[in-house]
């Protein structure tokens, strides 16, 4: 078949969900139902043929999406789509994610090995049948055979570096344009009191940086020769209610995944029983189990990103041969591991990967004499997360819950969980390392020896609350807790929107759960707020004076159909760039340390920080400019600029394929429309934009859910597009309308109600 007569939208390419199809390896029947909105329901009576249902299921719906998943955790995508994905493979490579993948599937217990075996054996059988996603035919190409350890690298891929690593490579880059006075100050905006996950709702100290801190960081870049020389969107929300807080007795869950809104989406709703347990919720293509958010009938939980430290960047000195690296007065050796990287339509890449026992050299040219290493939690460390899975699924309290993820260490959340004893709890499930705080805020000298990882932070050390005595848990990516003689984290994101849903909460004594859905569609920035009344007295005139007038009218609901939403992000967007500019944090684009992709820009990341600066008055950044002034010139600048329609014209996004920008042709069926959204990144209802492209929102609630806790029937959730990942079918968009408009569905979860709603029934049969 050519290009040139491929229909993804095509019938052709849907796979058939109701003929029994023989799957080697099962010891029995399989059910493998669909309901009114396409959700796989899979039962079988042993676990693992349960797991082989799944691997079958996810095959179905998102087979292409698993191997890009993997492609891109492995380093090999561009072999698909070309040069524009060649500097993600080359890190891939260089983290070894593939190797780290099969060194920790060695480590796993038998039965967890087993689980994964029997999943890949699903994913292979519905790959033998011959009807593929249409992607592939796009390609050129067909599917591979799916390995166990494949869902280990595509669980590090949906994780992959997120957090802490972005903020330190972005101060190391502003450090020799913002000056080391400054530098500390370029941190998410804390909102005034960083206010904790733990305590519920406490308001902790200000975390700031000593001058002790700093130096060590300081005193490696400006010895660097690199540094002379010369966007990662996500969150999520969770909040819980006790019993004593809820209209029935029963506690009541809540909660939304925020990433990029891409086609498919890295979330797909499954059911999965068998006669060991019976669990909902959202699972991974490429992975089985339910690792972030369900429910079994006993115990509910869900995750937000708990932006713990667990990645530390070290600058490196090296010999001449870059054969070894300097250590406490003596040297130690460099490993070389050669990669080739294939490139469609392009000459293969040979790279030369240069580790040290820190970690791979990610940034800078060791044979100049120093580099930038990269040593995370991710990569560095065996990981053994996966057997995590079935002590989760079969657990029935919250404690037995948290126990089971004892092991977890392939990305850090918090983790917050309910049970039909009517309990409710938060903890930090992650393995974060022992090391001094000043590793933090930059990279550090690898050196001088005091920087060293001292073993982990004991399970029983780690950050958790159970029944507080608030009855309510919120946790938002604000910060955890205060760091005391643990270190935890340097950066949290601003704690706008968990300032938000405490004071929802806080109007609800005996909560429905239709309390909860509402807070979901809650658009209230109170950021938002916090410009309108900075605004109220700047003298301006003419356009200027009308667009303040508008704001200042406002009550900071980034509503749909809101025009002043349109005017407030438009003046914060022009006050960051003035700042950006005034600064001169764009010339971050000139440092080696942005070049990592995805990439660091200098006015995206400031954004975060203004509005810290602003609420202190610190002009310390802004060449001598005072705030009334950088506001005045902003409003007027806005005027100018300010589109006329209301904010959802300007905000809707588009739902995109990533193979639609390598084969534009393929866009408009590829592609999706979005319904009208409102919300922004700091309202509870988040759709997320990025200053320097705009308004449109571009990362999104991948799915929103609430839980009520023993009544299961009473649960409710969504996802932004559907269940299908081909965009021929009914299903690969279903869901978007309900979701832009902030509602759910029933998640279905009886036997019963699942045969009377199913769309399709297929039975897999031991071949």
């Amino acid at each position: 078949m050519t290009t040139g007569t491929i229909d993804p939208a095509s019938k052709t390419y849907l796979p058939d969900l109701n003929s029994a199809a023989m799957v080697p390896g099962l010891s029995g029947k399989v059910d493998l139902r669909r309901d009114s909105w396409g959700i796989p329901h899979v039962r079988a009576a042993s676990h693992l043929d349960a797991f082989t249902g799944l691997g079958f299921a996810h095959a179905q719906d998102r087979l292409w999406q698993m191997e890009a998943l993997l492609r891109r955790g492995t380093g090999r995508y561009a072999q698909w789509v070309g040069k524009s994905a060649l500097a993600g493979d080359v890190l891939a490579r260089q983290l070894d994610t593939a190797g780290a993948s099969q060194r920790d599937f060695a480590l796993l217990h038998n039965d967890t090995r087993a689980m994964l075996e029997a999943y890949a054996r699903g994913v292979n059988a519905f790959i033998g049948q011959g009807a593929w996603p249409a992607e592939y035919a796009i390609l050129g190409t067909r599917p591979a055979a799916w390995e166990p350890w494949h869902s280990i690298a595509v669980m590090r891929q949906i994780g992959f570096l997120m957090g802490s690593v972005w903020w330190k490579l972005w101060r190391a880059a502003a450090l020799p344009i913002v000056g080391a006075e400054q530098v500390s100050k370029l941190r998410f905006d804390d909102g005034g009191d960083d206010m904790l996950c733990i305590p519920p709702g406490a308001e902790g100290t200000r975390y700031l940086a000593a001058l002790a801190d700093l130096k060590p960081g300081l005193e490696a870049l400006l010895g660097s020769q690199d540094q002379q020389e010369a966007e990662v969107a996500g969150g999520s929300n969770n909040w819980a209610l006790g019993p004593q807080r809820t209209a029935t007795g029963r506690p009541l869950l809540a909660g939304d995944p925020h990433r990029v809104l891409e086609m498919p989406s890295m979330y797909a709703q499954a059911h999965l029983a068998c006669d060991d347990f019976d669990v909902i919720g959202l699972t991974v293509p490429g992975a089985p189990g339910f690792p972030n958010f369900g429910h079994n009938g006993k115990v509910a939980w869900c995750v937000t990103h708990a932006f713990v430290d667990i990645h530390d960047l070290y600058i490196e000195r090296f010999d001449a041969a870059v054969e070894n690296t300097s250590f406490k007065g003596g040297w130690k050796p460099v490993k070389h591991r050669a990669e080739t990287i294939a490139v469609r339509g392009e000459n293969a890449v040979s790279i030369d990967v240069v580790e040290t026992m820190h970690g791979p050299v990610i940034a800078g040219d060791p044979a100049g004499g120093t580099g930038l290493v990269l040593r995370s939690m991710q990569f560095a460390e065996p990981d053994t997360s996966f057997d995590c899975t079935l002590p989760v699924l079969r657990s029935s309290t919250v404690e037995e819950l948290y126990d089971a993820g004892r092991e977890w260490g392939l990305m850090d959340h918090n983790l917050v969980a309910v049970d039909t004893t009517g309990r409710i709890g938060n903890r930090v499930r992650a393995k974060v390392p022992v090391r001094p705080r000043s590793n933090g805020w930059l990279p550090v000298p690898g050196w001088t020896g005091e920087h060293e990882w001292s073993g982990l932070i004991p399970f029983e050390k780690m950050p958790c609350t159970i029944d507080p005595a608030e009855q309510a848990i919120v946790t938002a990516n604000n910060r955890v807790m205060e760091n005391g003689e643990i270190y935890f984290g340097t950066d949290s994101m601003p704690p706008h929107r968990a300032r938000r849903i405490w004071q929802r909460l806080a109007r609800l004594s005996k909560a429905t759960v239709e309390d909860m859905a509402s807070i979901h569609r809650d658009t209230v920035s109170v950021i938002a707020l916090e410009f309108r009344d900075r605004i109220r007295h700047v003298a301006v005139d003419g356009a200027a004076a009308t667009l303040r007038d508008r704001i200042v009218d406002w009550n900071g609901d980034m509503n749909a159909g809101s025009k002043a939403a349109v005017a407030y992000v438009a003046l914060r967007t022009a006050l960051t760039k003035l700042v950006a500019d005034k600064s001169g944090v764009r010339a971050v684009a000139d440092s080696p340390y942005t070049k990592i992709p995805p990439g660091i820009f200098g006015e995206s990341q400031i954004w975060w920080t203004v509005p810290q600066l602003l609420r202190a008055g610190d002009t310390a950044l802004v060449a001598g400019a005072t705030w009334d002034e950088l506001l005045a010139q902003a409003l007027a600048e806005a005027a100018r600029d300010c589109p006329s329609e209301d904010w959802a014209t300007v905000h809707r996004p588009v739902l995109r394929h990533p193979l639609s920008s390598a084969f534009p042709e393929y866009a408009p069926l590829l592609d999706k429309p979005c319904g009208p959204l409102g919300g922004d990144n700091d309202t509870p209802f988040a759709t997320g934009y990025i200053a320097r492209l705009g308004m449109r929102a571009t990362y999104a609630a991948l799915s929103r859910y609430v839980f009520d806790v023993g009544a299961w029937e009473n649960c409710q959730w969504i996802v932004f597009h559907g269940a299908s990942g081909h965009t021929g079918s009914p299903t690969y968009d279903n869901q978007n309308a309900t979701w832009a408009a902030g509602k759910m569905v029933p998640m279905l979860y009886a036997w019963d109600k699942i045969e009377a709603s199913t769309t399709s029934h297929q039975q897999l049969l031991p071949s």
